[in-house]
């Protein structure tokens, strides 16, 4: 269930919400209206992918035609959401746990998207990501307070917005909790573990031994 509505980005915002934790406002429309719903810029995501798959940034003075399916393999329904502008974080998350803030920042001018999520040197992992104390605390506990507003348990991931320049905690905007993030050499949960004092054979290990099914 807990995956299921992580995948679900339009049902995870409503259990986010519901849990007091902040996300950029958004709508679900036809992929037809995407370019009604506000002023750019705005991010334009499928509702149920991973990995970025999908994901268009629309800035002010681009001239983007309605979406087609030629042009939008990824269902009927999309997710608009106003674009944060300032930095990349993820927490990750080991049971009750969280275990650091990385900063990703891609090495040119792009996001983070598929290509530079799964293609080595097109992004830098800066951990501890360089926030001042009191966002990478509430980064952390946010992340925390998300894995268990959707039932997680073993590890989870959580991506955020930081604009730096709103000053303070009041900048940082959580985007989507991921339940099967990578464990690639290229991956963030095995690289804040590590810098946790965890390494790869420790976190493979407690994760099998903490799997479980419910009754």
């Amino acid at each position: 269930r807990a995956s299921a509505l992580a995948m679900d980005k339009q049902a995870a915002k409503q259990a986010f919400a519901g849990a007091g934790l902040r996300c950029p406002e958004g709508q679900v429309v036809h992929r037809a209206e995407a370019h009604r719903v506000m002023e750019p810029p705005y991010v334009v995501k499928p509702v149920r992918e991973g990995s970025s798959v999908g994901v268009l940034i629309v800035r002010g003075g681009d001239n983007r035609a309605p979406l087609d399916r030629e042009a939008w393999p990824h269902g009927e329904e999309v997710l608009v959401e106003r674009y944060i502008p300032g930095r990349e974080l993820t927490v990750a998350v080991m049971g009750d746990r969280a275990l650091g803030v990385t900063e990703i920042r891609p090495r040119d001018d792009g996001f983070y998207d598929y290509e530079h999520k799964y293609t080595d040197g097109r992004s830098d992992h800066l951990i501890p990501a360089p926030v001042p104390g009191r966002v990478a605390e509430a980064a952390m506990a946010t992340a925390l307070a998300a894995h268990h507003a959707l039932g997680c348990r073993g590890v989870s991931r959580c991506d955020f917005r930081y604009d730096d320049g709103a000053g303070g905690p009041d900048g940082l905007y959580l985007l989507e909790l991921n339940t099967q993030p990578g464990m690639t050499p290229l991956s963030l949960v095995p690289e804040q573990a590590a810098h946790a004092g965890i390494d790869f054979e420790a976190l493979v290990a407690w994760m099998v031994e903490e799997a479980r099914c419910d009754p």
